[in-house]
């Protein structure tokens, strides 16, 4: 069980967890239609706590729901403030923030444009999403059975509540064969994404990831690529066929949740040597530096508390 925060921001208000109630008949319960972030906050290395790009997540948060119709009926540096009030509050040295937009109790059925918009802010400890082993010696992959939706079946630069469920099913179907998470391609076959992280791959120097067509622009995989680019790696965005991954030198995934995890088994064909590769370890060691303000230039993705 993860540990919640004893408060919850709902519609307004910082009211204790227990009382936020949330209607049977609302509308997103039943249908998907609400979007979300993550974020995490991080303790600093000088005892701080600080959120990681605060400011990106809110920004997409307010896209998505744009993209999709819906309206978030608070100014954004209201949501900013709430958030970084709810982590005060909470009380938790490094943790975990969930946003979610979705529509409330009114009509139900397909249209309910009229239903009020509700915005919930909660915050829960999170370790290693993957595991601890998947992050110290590479998690194991499966190529899903269930593809990513086409650009045209979802709106893919929203990170829409329903459309996870496709994700849920490829991660469900990972674990039962055994695997630690699922890795997906779109309905042509090229390599997407995991069912919660982008993917990246090492080749003969390169850093290679799938360019973001049918794919959601992860703010991790965006500090990760810069983070790279300022340390003097080749980085493609290219088509990755799934056998392109079988002989890559290094795999990893990368995401709010899951960080910078390596990969060390896709398929039962070992990744490389089967080890956290040299690229891998060095982006990772660096993405931790970054959250953890030890590297001046990168300070500016901080949030303080």
């Amino acid at each position: 069980m993860q540990e919640n925060g004893s408060s919850v921001w709902l519609n307004g208000s910082l009211i204790p967890w227990h009382e936020a109630k949330v209607s049977l008949h609302a509308h997103t319960l039943h249908y998907g239609l609400g979007v979300f972030e993550g974020v995490r906050y991080y303790k600093t290395v000088d005892g701080h706590t600080a959120v990681f790009r605060l400011a990106d997540h809110i920004k997409r948060l307010y896209a998505s729901a744009h993209i999709v119709g819906l309206n978030i009926p608070y100014p954004s540096t209201e949501i900013t403030g709430a958030t970084l009030e709810l982590v005060r509050r909470n009380a938790f040295e490094e943790g975990y923030i969930r946003h979610l937009v979705f529509l409330d109790e009114g009509v139900m059925g397909i249209y309910a444009e009229q239903n009020p918009v509700s915005v919930a802010i909660s915050t829960w400890k999170w370790g290693a999403y993957l595991g601890q082993e998947g992050k110290d010696l590479g998690a194991r992959l499966m190529t899903s059975t269930f593809v990513r939706q086409h650009v045209n079946a979802s709106m893919t630069k929203a990170k829409v509540c329903g459309q996870y469920v496709n994700s849920v099913l490829a991660k469900w179907e990972a674990i039962k064969h055994g695997f630690d998470e699922a890795l997906m391609l779109d309905v042509e076959g090229f390599v997407a994404e995991a069912s919660g992280e982008n993917a990246f791959i090492v080749r003969e120097g390169v850093l290679k990831t799938p360019p973001l067509m049918g794919v959601l622009p992860g703010i991790t995989r965006d500090s990760i690529m810069a983070i790279a680019k300022e340390a003097g790696f080749t980085i493609k965005e290219e088509r990755l066929t799934r056998d392109e991954l079988y002989i890559a030198d290094e795999m990893f995934l990368c995401g709010t949740a899951a960080e910078v995890t390596p990969v060390r088994e896709l398929d039962g064909r070992r990744v490389g040597n089967g080890e956290v590769g040299k690229v891998t370890r060095f982006l990772s060691e660096r993405f931790h530096d970054v959250v953890q303000a030890k590297i001046e230039r990168y300070k500016g993705w901080l949030t303080l508390i």
